[in-house]
């Protein structure tokens, strides 16, 4: 059983910043590629980033340039830095792994 726990959503204006967390309890996060997607309400789910097992990461267009995805083995955790964040923005956002997801947390851009 794959556990992913997620962390870090909250309120914020725009033109701020937040981190969500991904833990993976006893589990490395380098062994499988991984990803954030997001999902709005009346919308579909989107990928918002990934990263393979490799290190190779991607971005949906609508978030490079301001948003990261990185991991820290030692911690067995995936991030996503999110920086000057826009109200089209607000979703809840879902760490994923090998068709596993975490429960969401969401995350509100104020104008």
């Amino acid at each position: 059983q794959v556990q992913l726990e997620e962390s870090g959503g909250g309120l914020v204006q725009a033109g701020g910043s937040l981190r969500l967390s991904c833990a993976t309890p006893g589990r490395r996060v380098t062994d499988y590629a991984m990803g954030w997607v997001r999902q709005a309400p009346g919308k579909e789910r989107e990928l918002v980033a990934r990263i393979t097992s490799g290190g190779t990461t991607h971005y949906a267009d609508s978030v490079k340039g301001r948003f990261i995805i990185s991991r820290d083995n030692a911690k067995n955790t995936m991030y996503l830095q999110m920086n000057s964040l826009k109200p089209e923005d607000t979703a809840v956002y879902y760490c994923y792994t090998e068709g596993h997801w975490g429960q969401g947390t969401q995350v509100t851009v104020s104008p």
